[in-house]
């Protein structure tokens, strides 16, 4: 999603984008990373690939979730180093950061606490990403930087229910339920939790607004900047997919992070801004899910 973004919004720049797809470059192996960069030798490099996915899939398959996401860091890091990239972008996530952090989240609250346990697998391989970025910027003088992006939404989304993230699932739950006649759906937890929402678009003008103007040693926060309830996002999504039905809680499933909204401030005072607005952006996201998905 975040990667065909960036191309999305790279096509209106001066340069050549150079794509590496699953079926011509496995990112786990280091041989093929090695030797993709030393044959294309990009000047710089968007690092948007990770194994992603929801509070069920980073439960269910926690050394996956740590393991490959290493895997996938080192390898791009080392190589891009050893073959003199001009700038890399390592994109995060704001799972990084503790769970009980003050809101809303600041950068240096890295560290600072223990992290919320239903996504710590992942939160650790992106800790261990940042420190990697940081570390060769700081051994090798390399310009390498670090975004973290808030839950990103959009075209291209996973859309599968068991490895989905909340807006993804909770849209094809209430799909699903529209064209059945269902007259309610259930979402996990009590619904109260508060959650900071992005466009995949806006992040992508983010990151190469980032790539373009920034050189620093910290990560900077890509967000929002407001955050709204998981059962209020249930209602949008609803009503963007013309669901009429109840919105059921249940609260014997796990809420996760009980607020995570992150600051917003750094990357604004830089001169950036997103300009999708979580409404249009639901419907528009709901428009390309039926356009192009297949259920099943």
């Amino acid at each position: 999603m975040v990667g065909s973004a960036i191309v999305r919004r790279l096509a209106k720049e001066d340069c050549e984008v150079l794509i590496a797809g699953r079926d011509v470059l496995d990112l786990e192996r280091q041989d093929q990373v090695e030797r993709w960069l030393a044959t294309e030798k990009p000047d710089a490099i968007f690092m948007a690939a990770a194994k992603v996915g929801g509070i069920l899939a980073n439960d269910t398959y926690p050394a996956d979730f740590l393991y490959n996401n290493l895997v996938i860091e080192t390898n791009i890091v080392d190589a891009a180093y050893k073959n003199g990239v001009e700038k890399v972008l390592f994109l995060g996530s704001s799972c990084i950061y503790p769970k009980f952090a003050p809101q809303p989240i600041q950068e240096d609250a890295l560290l600072s606490g223990p992290l919320e346990p239903t996504n710590e697998w992942y939160a650790i391989a992106k800790i261990a990403g940042i420190k990697l970025a940081q570390a060769y910027r700081k051994q090798h003088g390399c310009d390498f930087i670090s975004a973290m992006p808030t839950n990103l939404y959009g075209p291209g989304d996973n859309f599968n229910l068991s490895t989905s993230h909340v807006v993804p699932a909770l849209m094809r739950k209430a799909h699903e339920a529209k064209l059945s006649g269902a007259e309610e759906i259930t979402i996990w937890g009590t619904g109260t939790p508060r959650r900071e929402f992005l466009h995949a678009d806006d992040c992508a003008d983010a990151c190469v607004f980032l790539m373009k103007t920034y050189s620093g040693y910290e990560h900077v926060n890509v967000g929002s900047g407001s955050d709204i309830t998981i059962l209020e996002l249930a209602n949008l999504i609803c009503e963007a997919v013309g669901f009429k039905g109840r919105v059921i809680t249940d609260p014997t499933k796990p809420d996760g992070t009980p607020r995570k909204l992150m600051s917003a401030d750094k990357l604004r005072s830089m001169g950036w801004a997103p300009q999708i607005s979580l409404s249009d952006g639901m419907s528009g996201t709901y428009e390309w899910y039926k356009q192009t998905q297949t259920l099943g």
